[in-house]
């Protein structure tokens, strides 16, 4: 019988590498798997390399792993807010790399990895020191239709981090209007998916015209209890 639900956090992380790659669903709070990244806070995998669309807000959540020194590079597209000191403090010292990704690169980038693409053009950045590589080199371009575009390619995950909000014990989920968000496209790209879930669901239960990400994307389900979503990257 096949049953991916998972007694705990702490199980589901459990073999988790130093070094690895790991995709982290939410749009600045809605969808944050907090349960998720506090357990991996506490597996104690280090070396990581993050991607998500922001760099943590205020001292919880991504902000804690940057803190606690775990983490070597993070790819995001929205790295500065009000309450992201900790992510400012480090990368001005030289202690963390970013490499920043225009939002609509960012989804496709992780879109194209999970769809077995192995690059597409984008007209996104071309021009800026957006269109270089990490290592500053310049991205291949190219003209199509009179239009310059830029080449980007694949982001991979060795593990996703999404919060669902129903899944069942095959591994299909729901997700609750924004906090949808990357989730998805992160399960797609990583070779391993740990998904936080509200609500259990019996199999069969779940109509399939609603399943937004099929089971066959997700290794590991926890379940967790509900918590408001607070806000954070604003200032009143």
């Amino acid at each position: 019988m096949i049953n991916k639900f998972v007694d705990s956090v702490a199980d589901a992380l459990a073999d988790t590498p130093d070094g690895a790659t790991i995709l982290i669903g939410g749009f600045g709070t809605a969808g944050i798997p907090d349960e998720l990244i506090e357990g991996l806070l506490l597996q104690g995998a280090k070396n990581l390399t993050l991607v998500n669309n922001n760099a943590g807000n205020g001292e919880h959540g991504l902000a804690a792993l940057l803190k606690a020194g775990r983490v070597r590079k993070i790819i995001c597209s929205f790295p500065r807010q009000v309450d992201s000191y900790v992510f400012d403090s480090l990368y001005r010292s030289g202690q963390v790399e970013l490499e920043l990704v225009p939002q609509g690169n960012l989804a496709e980038r992780i879109r194209a990895a999970g769809a077995g693409i192995g690059g597409f053009f984008a007209a996104t950045g071309y021009g800026t020191d957006l269109a270089k590589n990490p290592d500053g080199t310049l991205k291949e371009t190219r003209e199509i239709n009179g239009r310059m575009y830029v080449y980007e390619t694949p982001i991979h995950g060795d593990l996703a981090l999404i919060r669902a909000e129903r899944g069942d014990r095959w591994g299909n989920l729901t997700f609750r209007k924004a906090a949808r968000n990357f989730g998805p496209i992160m399960a797609m790209a990583a070779r391993k998916t740990v998904a936080t879930v509200f609500e259990k669901a019996e199999l069969g239960e779940m109509d399939p015209e609603t399943v937004i990400t099929p089971g066959i994307f997700v290794q590991a389900v926890v379940h967790v209890e509900r918590v408001a979503t607070q806000a954070g990257g604003i200032k009143a």
